[in-house]
């Protein structure tokens, strides 16, 4: 079966890399069998439920929750917390549980992972449920014809909402954390809607583009991701209001404006993650890779948060004097060349 892990330098080992509860999807085989919703930790009673009815889509959701983990790790390479993982449940400690601006990410990245394996497997053919998305058909007003296979987002979102909002309406979602929850599941099915692109084909003699049949297709994820870096960079911090007999969430700081649905929302203040501390899901920073000549949060100032740092000399092999033979091979030459590592202390 298909296992996920994270290991590199910055941890000194392994953690399996999974979202809190979908992430725990992305750690297992294929998904064909009832019993198999069963075990699968984390899951609510409705979710295995849906799991049972929807047997064919959730290794989409696999591979959505596993495609969250990648890309939240490579929009955080370079920060204090890098979306690193624990074995436990949950498994970004209190990072998660707590409602950071961390976690609102993981929620968005999430919730965006799912509705964009799901559209993708509908696309591709994979499911009996869905496929591409024929309501998209006719001319259009600026002279080209709708043809082709336009990516189902309805039906991926739709399903995304289904399967990942349950949670928080079991509960009812009436809660602070809950109605944050919501918010910024949502917000990441936007990242993808509101990039939605599209993608034409040309036709005429010659290879001329006497007339062109065009579709809608997806961003790339790491497009999403970077969409949902920017909003988690400018995160608004939220408390609970009422609005008649609505609960809502309203900036604590009245002084600015409201966040559209788009933006992302948090609770809590974050940790400085400076600090090895377990049991709340911190890893610290010692040990951690940082940029001598940085001013940045990648800076070796930031990064090892005044403890200072380590500077090591290793040798690194590379293709070098690369030419190009005929026909059809590039031939390169190994050079070696000793780079500075700097380490966090």
């Amino acid at each position: 079966p298909m296992r996920s892990y994270f290991s590199c330098r910055v941890l000194r080992g392994r953690g399996g890399c999974r979202c809190r509860y979908l992430a725990k999807l992305s750690s297992v085989g294929s998904i064909s069998e009832e019993e198999t919703c069963e075990k699968l930790k984390g899951l609510i009673q409705r979710q295995v439920q849906m799991c049972k009815r929807n047997l064919e889509v959730m290794d989409s959701v696999r591979r959505g929750a596993q495609l969250a983990i990648e890309e939240c790790q490579y929009q955080f390479r370079n920060r204090r917390w890098n979306c690193s993982t624990l074995d436990t449940l949950p498994v970004f400690g209190k990072v998660v549980t707590q409602g950071t601006r961390e976690a609102a990410f993981v929620y968005a990245i999430s919730s965006a992972g799912v509705a964009f394996a799901v559209t993708r497997a509908c696309s591709s053919g994979e499911l009996d449920k869905c496929g591409c998305d024929r309501t998209v058909q006719g001319g259009s007003p600026q002279g080209f014809q709708w043809s082709g296979c336009s990516d189902n987002i309805a039906y991926g979102v739709a399903f995304s909402q289904s399967f990942v909002d349950v949670r928080e309406r079991s509960k009812g979602a009436s809660s602070n954390r809950a109605l944050m929850n919501l918010h910024n599941n949502e917000a990441g099915r936007k990242a993808i809607l509101n990039n939605m692109r599209v993608e034409c084909k040309c036709h005429g003699v010659s290879g001329s583009c006497e007339f062109k049949t065009c579709w809608k297709a997806m961003p790339p994820f790491r497009k999403v991701g970077n969409v949902l870096k920017e909003k988690f960079d400018g995160a608004t911090e939220v408390e609970q209001s009422e609005v008649g007999s609505t609960k809502v969430l309203v900036p604590k700081n009245s002084q600015f404006k409201p966040h559209t649905d788009e933006d992302l929302v948090y609770l809590d203040s974050s940790p400085d993650f400076c600090d090895h501390d377990l049991k709340n899901g911190v890893l610290g920073t010692s040990g951690r890779q940082c940029n001598k000549t940085s001013k940045a949060i990648d800076g070796c100032e930031l990064m090892c948060c005044g403890r200072g740092f380590h500077t090591d000399e290793v040798e690194v092999v590379e293709r070098c004097s690369c030419k190009f033979h005929w026909c059809c091979s590039v031939k390169c030459k190994p050079c070696q060349r000793l780079v500075e590592i700097h380490t966090c202390r």
